[in-house]
């Protein structure tokens, strides 16, 4: 009998954070946003049985700026994954097409280069309306809490596939 593939894809991984290390970093270019998407990681952290002592928090200016930030906590050897946090709004220029792309394309580049899970939890959106319907307080949508918990599921998956 063949697995069912469809099936297989839905399956949800049980997320037990116990023991592992986080860190977040946060933009603070259109902090009210980011500070949203810090609520959201933290709760999502939180349900996932990671130890608030194991979080670390760094802020950085913007989006630009987190992959660097990304790298430096991955090498410290000290965090097992990183959520980048930050939101860039569209506006009347092309700024916006390098900052996030480039945002992307960095933290991407971080955790391939290193091994460890880089969460994009980067808000990329047309204007405000579309950024505060991602990062709701509580009971919504929220890019940071989804990104907390992918960040402990990816680090799960990379332990169950570590050479021995």
């Amino acid at each position: 009998m063949g697995v069912d593939q469809a099936a297989a894809g839905r399956q949800v991984p049980e997320l037990n954070g116990d023991g592992l290390r986080i860190g977040l970093i946060c933009g603070r270019f259109n902090d009210s946003i980011t500070m949203r998407l810090l609520d959201g990681a933290l709760r999502g952290l939180e349900a996932c049985g990671v130890d608030a002592g194991n979080v670390a928090v760094e802020w950085v200016p913007g989006a630009f700026e987190v992959p660097f930030a990304a790298r430096a906590m991955v090498l410290s050897d000290r965090i097992d994954a990183v959520v980048g946090l930050g939101c860039v709004i569209r506006g009347e220029t092309t700024h916006y097409d390098f900052v996030a792309g480039e945002c992307a394309r960095g933290l991407l580049d971080v955790g391939l280069s290193t091994g460890a899970p880089v969460i994009f939890g980067v808000l990329t959106t047309e204007n405000m309306e579309q950024a505060l319907a991602r990062s709701e307080s509580s009971g919504g949508h929220n890019v940071g809490e989804d990104g907390a918990r992918t960040a402990v599921e990816m680090v799960l998956l990379a332990r169950r596939y570590q050479p021995s």
